[in-house]
């Protein structure tokens, strides 16, 4: 029976096959806020074992467990762990670094280069390691989109949508994606110069998340992955077993 991933974020559910030490054709839904209709979710593939990751809130998380369970013969929940696959976390409690961060430190050691991995979903989260897997921890912000909506909660005459980046807008759309955008932007400049500074040399730039495309132009050099997460859940399957020693 085959192995399936399951990335359940706070945005997007992402799910595909494990074909050897990575994900196959990846499928992704949109959650938002609500839980995924009964639908939807009856939907879901039925295997052998289904290795899941999840950062979404905990009523969701527990929807999608009890059905995991029903069409999987076992359950595997990824964890941090101080060390794993060659990735060793620099938080000195390993448990508080979340877990998709993790994983997409796990997927980006398969470079065996210097890298700053940047996800951008409902957060923005930053995170440097260098070519040894040694994680030299990271930034937690708002993405550009929960900036975006927060100014309209506090503002409502500034759109929560909208607008075309420019370095100087000369409208009220086009100055908010500029400024929440490139907010964003030079979160990851510094990160990177700084990275530079303390690993001796300019790390690759590994961007990921359903936020990330709007960034791209902004970022030259940057390489988009958009299943980075689930990329590192194969590589935490694989060596499951040595993980839980």
């Amino acid at each position: 029976m085959s192995d399936w991933l399951f990335d359940l974020g706070n945005s997007r559910f992402k799910f595909a096959p494990l074909h050897g030490d990575q994900p196959g054709s990846v499928q992704a839904w949109a959650h938002g806020a609500e839980a995924m209709t009964t639908s939807a979710l009856q939907a879901l593939p039925r295997g052998g074992s289904a290795w899941v990751a999840s950062v979404a809130a905990p009523a969701l998380t527990a929807q999608v467990m009890a059905l995991l369970h029903e069409r999987f013969e076992q359950v595997h929940v990824a964890r941090t762990l101080a060390q794993c696959a060659g990735v060793s976390v620099a938080y000195a409690k390993p448990e508080k670094l979340g877990v998709d961060r993790f994983l997409a430190l796990l997927a980006a050691a398969r470079t065996r280069q210097p890298v700053l991995v940047v996800g951008v979903g409902t957060a923005l989260t930053i995170d440097l390691m260098d070519a040894d897997g040694q994680h030299r921890g990271g930034r937690i912000g708002a993405s550009p989109t929960v900036m975006r909506e927060a100014l309209h909660a506090r503002a409502v005459q500034l759109p929560a949508s909208g607008g075309d980046y420019a370095e100087f807008a000369n409208d009220t759309a086009d100055a908010l994606a500029s400024g929440c955008d490139g907010a964003a932007v030079a979160l990851v400049e510094r990160s990177l110069q700084q990275g530079a500074g303390l690993l001796g040399s300019t790390p690759e730039l590994l961007i990921h998340g359903g936020g990330a495309l709007p960034l791209l132009p902004l970022l030259p050099g940057a390489q988009y992955h958009a299943a980075l997460v689930l990329d590192g859940l194969a590589r935490w399957a694989v060596h499951h077993c040595a993980m839980e020693r």
